[in-house]
């Protein structure tokens, strides 16, 4: 028993001196970050220097693959490298991918694992992750490298790494591993106390779906649906009131730093630009992406690039596997002009004379030092060898080894030359716009990066669903 006659002090001091200690190591001040912040999941499944091994475990996988367009969450036990978790959320995920897997036969569907859909968990906190399928993609890149590059660029961007999945210990293949944009994601970028989180989208793709451009409307909470029903953390009303006066601020063009964390967002057009995501924010749809809100500031993060690198009019008339046209895409206007005028998040910064020029050095140190360098070439090298004999043995693949190697080689051309192309345009050799390419292909100058020998469906296209 405790006798000593200033025990009781001796213990407020301890508690006190314990506290302080905890304060320090919450706030990060003793050089170990918050766990939020350096979670264990990011050195675990994310270590992306090797491939690792899902198995998961669902004893409704036939109600499933019965209806797989249902996109229901089902009860599944998971392994990732040995560790168990159970009673996960587990369901088929997609669009178009979703649709014509279905439709052409394929089980090869990509999925969400949810760990905290049915009770409280996570994975070494992350609550949730998507297995992609690589679609379209017979590369096994296009995702993989764009969310490299966006890293690259210092944008927050989600984790990956490579996986061979199996389901009731059939295997399904080669996967990219993604982690989801959700709770564990924005502790990770931005801190326990971050901001707001959403994913905005339509309902229907021929409406006009300002919203989902970040176009301000009016001070109606109901005309954003498409961005608030998307919301990762429920909205409160002030903060519907907060991102729609953001959207006003942005809509005049004026007084920006005040409505868009404007070096972000800066970092983060060069690689979208690159990639020629024309299923993205600079498309025809814009959408395909994530908005983080904090104290009213906002800025873009990537998401989906299966129809990335110029692959998204494949089976379009107009126009087919035009490989050059992408190659030279234009980085300063890369879409047309009743796109880029209802694209407030990128027209308006450009119109400022400050952040165009930045936007451009930026862009000048994503070509120099991403594939200049070499980078590019040792990344894709490296990651082909590594996955090379999981492609080879891949029993849902959408395609051949033979054509995997194919693909690789289109892929790496294609940004190779896009490179090529864009140190054109920034040194001036190559127009940068629409117009001026419009222009030179008129008096037809012989100033384009030879696109002739890239194909584009090589990079994978709906077809390959039909052998």
């Amino acid at each position: 028993m405790l006798k000593h006659k200033h025990i009781d002090k001796i213990i407020i001091a301890i508690l006190i001196v314990a506290s302080f200690f905890t304060m320090l190591f919450l706030n990060g001040n003793l050089g170990i970050l918050p766990a939020g912040q350096n979670p264990g999941y990011e050195y675990r499944l994310f270590d992306d220097s090797r491939v690792h091994d899902i198995k998961i475990y669902c004893e409704q996988w036939d109600e499933i693959l019965a209806d797989p367009r249902a996109e229901l969450y089902k009860h599944a036990d998971i392994e990732i490298d040995g560790e168990r978790f159970n009673n996960v959320g587990f369901r088929t995920k997609g669009n178009n991918s979703l649709r014509l897997t279905h439709k052409y036969g394929s089980e090869r569907y990509s999925f969400k694992i949810e760990f905290d859909h049915y009770v409280a968990g996570s994975y070494y906190g992350l609550d949730k992750l998507s297995l992609d399928s690589s679609f379209q993609d017979n590369s096994y890149l296009k995702a993989y490298i764009t969310y490299d590059m966006m890293t690259f660029m210092g944008v927050p961007s989600p984790l990956t790494s490579y996986v061979w999945l199996t389901i009731n210990d059939q295997a399904r293949g080669l996967y990219l591993a993604i982690e989801e944009p959700e709770e564990g994601f924005a502790r990770r970028n931005f801190g326990a106390n971050h901001g707001q989180l959403y994913k905005p989208d339509y309902k229907k793709i021929d409406a006009e779906n300002a919203d989902v451009a970040l176009r301000y409307i009016d001070d109606n909470p109901e005309s954003y649906d498409n961005i608030f029903r998307k919301a990762k953390f429920k909205p409160t009303e002030q903060d519907k009131k907060r991102l729609i006066r953001t959207l006003e601020i942005l809509s005049t063009g004026e007084n920006l730093t005040e409505a868009v964390d404007v070096d972000s967002v800066l970092r983060f057009f060069p690689p979208q630009v690159f990639v020629v995501n024309l299923d993205g924010y600079l498309g025809k749809n814009g959408h395909n992406y994530f908005l983080y809100e904090e104290n009213g500031i906002i800025s873009m993060l990537p998401w989906d690039y299966n129809l990335a690198f110029g692959t998204y009019s494949l089976g379009m008339p107009d126009p087919i596997n035009d490989a050059e046209l992408y190659i030279n895409h234009p980085i300063i206007t890369p879409a047309a002009g009743e796109i880029m005028f209802k694209r407030p998040l990128y027209h308006n910064l450009m119109k400022n004379p400050e952040y165009f020029t930045q936007y451009k050095k930026n862009f000048d140190y994503l070509i120099r030092e991403y594939f200049e360098s070499g980078h590019f070439s040792v990344k894709v090298a490296e990651t082909v060898a590594m996955i090379s004999p999981y492609v080879e043995k891949d029993p849902t693949a959408f395609c051949s080894f033979e054509d995997f190697f194919i693909g690789v080689q289109t892929f790496t051309d294609f940004c190779l030359l896009r490179a090529e192309s864009i140190r054109g345009q920034l040194d001036g050799t190559i127009p940068a716009t629409i117009a001026g390419q419009a222009d030179a292909r008129e008096k037809n100058l012989d100033i384009f990066i030879d696109g002739s020998d890239v194909w584009l469906p090589d990079m994978g296209e709906v077809a390959d669903l039909k052998d």
